[in-house]
């Protein structure tokens, strides 16, 4: 027999039998679907998150009270560091001098944007920062001027404006000099941030950008941990850098030789290599659900395939009485539980990388296709195929064709 024919009958088979058919290739479609829709989810979030953390300068890292990520560790043991103020991190700034550039920020969002009959969505995020910020998060002023050293000093009603906030209140200016009113406080508009783009769930945008003395002026001290942004000269310099402001910190912070870091410090490799870790795990985790609803579908198809051979019996007699081989048989057999592996396989594939990228498009992360999982995907479906199938194609093989043409 010819391999064309052997399929051809095979899935002839397969169609006569719709329900139950049906049935094992959405059970193999599930284990799929589970290890597929995930990694083509992290494998865009992945993207993202390295392209995201872009948007910080080069050769930095970042202190702050709290990590970035925790997911072992209890909450209260970093709720009850004290703040980062801003005696704290102004010292820690003249500490580290010319050897660094650091950049102290604090945000608020939820704002409005005002000017006259126009306004933005209360969506906004004011930064409260210095004059490195610009430098620190790879922005470009676009029209105007960045803050100031003196800005800072003085507490200066100044902003910039983020991309996304200028054109909603100066359609048809650049709003140089003008004055805008954001949570119930006038500020001098003295300059547009050039457009960075969404990255990772938000847009760096959609801010505006004022004195950090300012903005400690306006929302009070009290309850406010600062975050700092140190940038060191070269990436040959970050390790010397990173030590000294640890020890800058430290001696800051007041702590004593014995004493642990009561603060967090953290790079954009470090940052990356914790989320990889994190992803991981949940990759682990859908890979163990995947082989057991593979493992359930696999029996599945030895099921289906058994009652075939019982129900094909009469069939298999009078193909054996006209010269059929006992290879071919099982090649029969065989390619019929193959091909209903393989269908739940591509089923699974497609649905898939459909639900990983619609989860990965409402959360702005990048849509990928995840290739080799796919691949992988699609040759364990052909195994368990092989492997679940084996048997009933053997046993429809060895049948006996006098007592199979017997059969009734």
């Amino acid at each position: 027999m010819l391999f064309a024919e052997i399929f051809r009958l095979a899935f002839a088979s397969l169609s006569a039998n719709k329900l139950r058919s049906s049935l094992t290739v959405l059970g193999i479609a599930v284990g799929v679907f589970s290890v597929i829709g995930v990694m083509t989810l992290i494998n865009g979030m992945r993207s993202s998150v390295e392209s995201g953390l872009n948007v910080l300068g080069a050769n930095s890292f970042q202190i702050s009270k709290f990590p970035p990520m925790n997911f072992s560790d209890p909450w209260t043991r970093f709720r009850n560091r004290r703040d980062i103020n801003y005696p704290m991190a102004a010292r820690f700034k003249d500490l580290l001098g010319d050897a660094a550039k650091v950049n102290l920020q604090i945000n608020r969002g939820g704002l409005t944007v005002n000017l006259r009959d126009r306004k933005t969505n209360p969506n906004v995020r004011m930064i409260g920062t210095d004059e490195n910020y610009v430098t620190a998060f790879n922005f470009d002023v676009a029209v105007g001027r960045n803050l100031g050293a003196d800005d800072v000093e003085y507490g200066r009603p100044v902003c910039l404006l983020g991309s996304d906030v200028a054109p909603k209140i100066f359609p048809d200016e650049d709003g140089i000099g003008q004055l805008v009113r954001i949570g119930g406080q006038n500020y001098t508009v003295i300059g547009l941030l050039a457009p960075k783009g969404a990255s990772f769930g938000g847009s760096p945008d959609n801010v505006v950008i004022t004195p950090i003395t300012r903005f400690l002026q306006i929302y009070g001290r009290s309850w406010r941990s600062l975050s700092l942004n140190v940038q060191a000269p070269s990436q040959a310099d970050l390790a010397d850098t990173q030590e000294k402001a640890i020890g800058a910190m430290r001696l800051v912070r007041g702590l004593a030789p014995e004493d642990i870091n009561d603060f967090e410090v953290f790079s954009n490799e470090s940052l990356i290599e914790a989320f990889n870790k994190i992803a991981d795990i949940i990759a682990a985790g859908a890979l163990i659900i995947s082989a057991i609803a593979l493992l359930a579908s696999g029996v599945g198809v030895m099921n289906i395939m058994l009652v075939s051979v019982t129900e094909r019996t009469k069939e298999i007699g009078i193909r054996k009485s006209i010269g059929a081989k006992q290879r071919n048989i099982l090649m029969q057999f065989l390619a019929e539980a193959v091909a209903l592996s393989l269908m739940g396989g591509i089923a699974g594939v497609l649905i898939g990388v459909v639900g990983g990228n619609t989860v990965a498009y409402l959360m702005n992360t990048a849509i990928t296709f995840p290739l080799m999982w796919a691949g992988i995907g699609l040759a364990v479906c052909g195994g368990i195929g092989i492997i679940f199938g084996l048997y009933p194609a053997w046993k429809a093989a060895r049948l006996d064709p006098i007592e199979a043409l017997r059969y009734e």
